[in-house]
């Protein structure tokens, strides 16, 4: 949906066994997904992007939790009445939350860890090197021209996207150790760096967005993680079955 910045979905649900090409088929679901979100909350939609989102087909979702859906309905009742002015809707609801132009009670609404996670609520703190180091020991990093601190949601998101791809790798090698490390990792930055604040920042958001768009889109976001956590325990017992079969 987006170009990619930093370099470097769903659970197979059957009868029977399932095979390493089914996984495999979940993780790339998993993150298209992914690198979706990134796209969301990296900067203002274009026309193109909005008009992607207003075609697209989430009935393949059907069943995720009560709380994605809600969000994907509120997404697309929004969109189903744009016009002309709707790109500039969204993109003064964007910039005025996620990009920290308006601010509630003082404090701004900008999706970086750092920012939610430090008693002065600024940017740049503890958390912000802890994801630094950690993307570094990854061996990943922003590409070159993005100025955004390494712990924003857009790379976050991005991180995830990159290691399910990882773990795709590992898996069409027949490494599957490695697969289920590579999985194990996901649940616990996901854990640790994103469900840890994602909360505090949707209450502090909600405050400041106006549009049913990005209420559904937190909405959705948050739906998404917790299923997700969910899709990694169950996508990792498969392999475990494959591996010690």
């Amino acid at each position: 949906m987006d170009e990619q910045r930093i370099e470097g979905t769903d659970a197979p649900e059957q009868d029977g066994p399932v095979s390493v090409d089914d996984i495999i088929s979940a993780l790339e679901g998993r993150a298209a997904f992914y690198d979706f979100l990134a796209a969301l909350y990296f900067k203002p939609l274009t026309e193109e992007q909005i008009e992607n989102i207003a075609g697209m087909d989430f009935s393949v979702y059907e069943g995720t939790n009560d709380l994605f859906e809600e969000g994907l309905h509120d997404m697309s009742r929004f969109l189903r009445k744009r016009h002309t002015g709707t790109r500039q809707q969204l993109a003064v609801d964007f910039t005025m939350a996620f990009a920290g132009t308006a601010a509630w009670k003082g404090r701004y609404a900008v999706p970086y860890e750092s920012v939610f996670r430090s008693e002065e609520g600024l940017m740049f703190q503890e958390s912000y090197h802890k994801v630094y180091r950690f993307f570094r020991e990854q061996k990943v990093e922003r590409a070159a021209g993005y100025d955004y601190p390494d712990d924003h949601l857009s790379f976050m998101c991005e991180f995830l996207a990159i290691v399910s791809s990882r773990a795709i790798d590992a898996l069409r090698e027949q490494d599957y150790e490695g697969a289920r490390n590579q999985l194990q990792l996901s649940a616990g930055f996901l854990h640790d760096h994103i469900l840890s604040w994602y909360d505090a920042f949707v209450d502090l958001a909600s405050n400041i967005i106006e549009t049913r768009f990005y209420r559904g889109v937190m909405k959705m976001t948050k739906g998404y993680f917790l299923f997700d956590m969910e899709t990694l325990q169950g996508l990792s017992g498969a392999i475990a079955d494959i591996e010690f079969a």
